[in-house]
Order: C-alpha cells, then sequence, then structure tokens
C-alpha cells in the first residue's frame, strides 16, 4: 500500500453538488487513519415525531466510517459499503450529534469501522459498524 497522503476522489460539479453528507448538514472536525470525528444537526434530520431519524444516523455513521476506510486504502484500493448496521440506544431531539470513527480491522480486501454517535450531553444515541470492501478499480462513473 502506498505511504503518501490519499487524495479523495474526483468528481464531476453536477456529483459534487448533490453530495448527502452536504444536504445532512454532516461538519468532518478531525480526520485522521486512527479517527474521524463529525457533527450532524438533529433540526431538519427528524422524523414525523420530532426525534432524529434512524437513517440519518446511518447515513452519519456510513459518512465517518468511510473516510476512515479511505485513509486507508486510497489512492491504491477504493473502499465501497458492503454492510452497514446501527443500533440505537435513545432518542435524539435537539442540538447537534457527534460521531467518533475508529477502525476495528483494516485489511487488504476488507475493513470494519465503529462509529460511536452521542448527543450534546455525551450520551451513546448509536452505535454503528460499517464493513467496506476494497476494490482495486474505481467505481462510479469516470472523473471529469
Amino acid at each position: 500500500m502506498s505511504t503518501r497522503t490519499p487524495e479523495p476522489p474526483r468528481m464531476s460539479a453536477e456529483l459534487a453538488a448533490e453530495q448527502l453528507a452536504d444536504r445532512m448538514g454532516i461538519q468532518i472536525l478531525e480526520l485522521n487513519r486512527e479517527r474521524v470525528v463529525g457533527t450532524m444537526p438533529v433540526a431538519g434530520n427528524r422524523q414525523p415525531f420530532g426525534l432524529l431519524h434512524g437513517g440519518a444516523s446511518g447515513v452519519l455513521v456510513e459518512t465517518l466510517a468511510s473516510a476512515v476506510a479511505a485513509l486507508h486504502t486510497l489512492p491504491d484500493r477504493f473502499p465501497v459499503g458492503l454492510e452497514l448496521a446501527c443500533t440505537h440506544h435513545r432518542s435524539a431531539t435537539e442540538g447537534l450529534v457527534t460521531g467518533v470513527a475508529t477502525p476495528l480491522h483494516v485489511g487488504r480486501r476488507t475493513s470494519t469501522i465503529e462509529v460511536v454517535v452521542t448527543d450534546e450531553r455525551g450520551r451513546r444515541t448509536c452505535t454503528g459498524r460499517l464493513t467496506c470492501m476494497h476494490l482495486e478499480e474505481r467505481p462510479g462513473p469516470p472523473p471529469a
């Protein structure tokens, strides 16, 4: 595997404008191979009862975990999600939730990343796990 700092995959301006993490309000606060930390607002990501939508927590988990996997595999291999699992422990109704992603396993062909999501009071709201497969060829449409 290469030791140089990986560059993010290039995408067209059209794809760059429609990134789900941006629509969800996800902000990355810390980004390194050992841990990725990000926040997401509850407002705008609620389900009909006023609670943070479980799928929104899943988006946060996959976003942060994918970043960890990419930091370990790019530019030689391309991580893509293989399995996402989330356990929802308590609801969040306001403010920001924070996710901390740490690698559990990083191998040549797969990686598994755990993400702990907490509310502003430090209470665990969700525990997620993403397993990625590492492809040898870049997935998706060709870069612009």
